[in-house]
């Protein structure tokens, strides 16, 4: 870039941080926020404190850094807010995307750190996780609410509870009301804050490991949204078409009770029961390497089947009224080169929603893992060396901004058809 570039994306800069930086008490606060974005936007391989004051030259203050990030009084979610305002309107989302990342650490000092599994190392070890939501459409995406999860063993009165975490509460500014939440609720609690800031977004998007959880699913609805989650292969369910029947009644005993004459079948059973000739090539999305489509780009496609099904299980039918279990879409990828599907999906969109809208939506989770490829791999997302459960917070609110100033930055310079890709 040219010396007159790098002044205006400066000039930029300081204008965004001013405006997500509005709720700042202090003017030192808005000061030390706006150099902490330029540490976080440096080149440099760590976005640790340190690090980045070395790489300030004037503004390097080490000591003021660390104070911002780490116990300055400011609230993230008044800067959350803000942000999800301006990404709102930027990006027009589709969905709420909701998923956990793991922050590996070698110690056991920092808060909520424990041996748990973490998809960011494919097994369980020692790490933080955070569970983060993301505002996403087909072009861009932010994350604009984050939450630290917090195992048991750091949970008084948990049986689980781990002495030596508990008493490391106070040291690592963990609330006294905050306790061990299940990841799934963590999300649900975010859409509510979102909701409280103005913002609605119709349809959530999440893995299986938040799709599996009946309660998850019952709390979207509850609160008006439809949704498209993974679900593991061992979920069980009824054919769409399957209908509870009654007994006759002997006249002795309690009258018969309405239920299905057969057992539920496992989703991945029923899809092969269906056979691999249902399965219907779909093109999702262009990839960023070259392929032969019209536009040089790689095509992104699969073949996939979609069926209506009536997810099964105690909890569902408590919460039904009536024998008959409700009815949604079960989508399932089966490429050609596999000998049985190999990814399932839940929906509750309509029934007369097109099998390309249902896959496009499922793959649209693609953005929350560029998402945090960006954060972590150029913005420092999983550097932060504090220990406080206020600094981690700080931290990860500080990245998201300058993760979607950069969002904003691609969004503006881009030529208007090609800014979808």
């Amino acid at each position: 870039m040219t010396p007159d570039e790098i002044a205006e994306v400066r000039g930029e800069l300081e204008g965004f941080a001013a405006e997500v930086f509005e709720p700042f008490a202090r003017n030192d606060q808005r000061r030390w926020g706006q150099v902490y974005l330029r540490g976080l936007l440096t080149d440099g391989q760590r976005k640790s404190v340190e690090p980045m004051a070395a790489r300030l030259g004037e503004d390097g203050n080490r000591q003021a850094l660390a104070h911002f990030v780490t116990t300055s009084p400011w609230d993230p979610a008044h800067v959350r807010a803000r942000l999800a305002w301006k990404m709102e309107a930027a990006i027009r989302p589709r969905a709420l995307i909701f998923d956990d990342t793991g922050f590996l650490k070698d110690g056991n000092a920092s808060a909520c750190v424990s041996r748990q599994y973490t998809g960011t190392a494919g097994k369980v070890t020692n790490c933080q996780v955070g569970v983060s939501l993301h505002l996403a459409s087909d072009h861009a995406s932010a994350a604009v609410d984050w939450r630290l999860f917090l195992p048991e063993t750091w949970a008084p009165g948990s049986a689980k509870a781990d002495p030596d975490k508990v008493a490391r509460r106070t040291a690592c500014q963990i609330p006294e009301d905050v306790g061990h939440v299940e990841k799934w609720q963590l999300a649900l609690d975010m859409i509510d804050e979102t909701r409280s800031w103005g913002i609605e977004v119709p349809l959530a998007i999440a893995d299986a490991g938040y799709g599996d959880a009946a309660a998850f699913r019952f709390g979207l609805q509850s609160r008006g949204l439809n949704y498209v989650v993974g679900i593991s292969t061992t979920l069980s369910a009824q054919p769409g078409e399957a209908v509870p029947v009654t007994e006759p009644y002997t006249g002795t005993g309690r009258p018969p009770v309405a239920k299905y004459p057969g057992k539920p079948q496992s989703v991945k059973q029923l899809v092969i029961e269906a056979g691999r000739k249902a399965a219907r090539p779909v093109q999702w999305r262009e990839g960023s390497r070259p392929g032969k489509s019209k536009s040089g780009l790689k095509r992104m496609y699969s073949r996939f089947t979609a069926q209506r099904i009536r997810p099964a299980g105690r909890e569902i039918a408590r919460a039904t009224d009536g024998p008959a279990l409700p009815e949604c879409w079960l989508l399932a990828e089966w490429p050609a080169t596999e000998n049985e599907p190999v990814q399932f999906w839940l929906s509750d969109l309509p029934a007369d929603t097109p099998l390309t809208t249902l896959v496009r939506l499922a793959k649209l989770r693609w953005r929350i893992e560029h998402d945090y490829r960006e954060m972590k791999q150029a913005l420092g997302l999983a550097h932060f060396e504090g220990r406080t459960f206020t600094g981690w917070h700080h931290h990860v609110t500080l990245v998201s901004v300058a993760h979607a100033f950069c969002t904003l930055q691609r969004l503006a310079r881009a030529p208007k058809d090609t800014a979808p890709a």
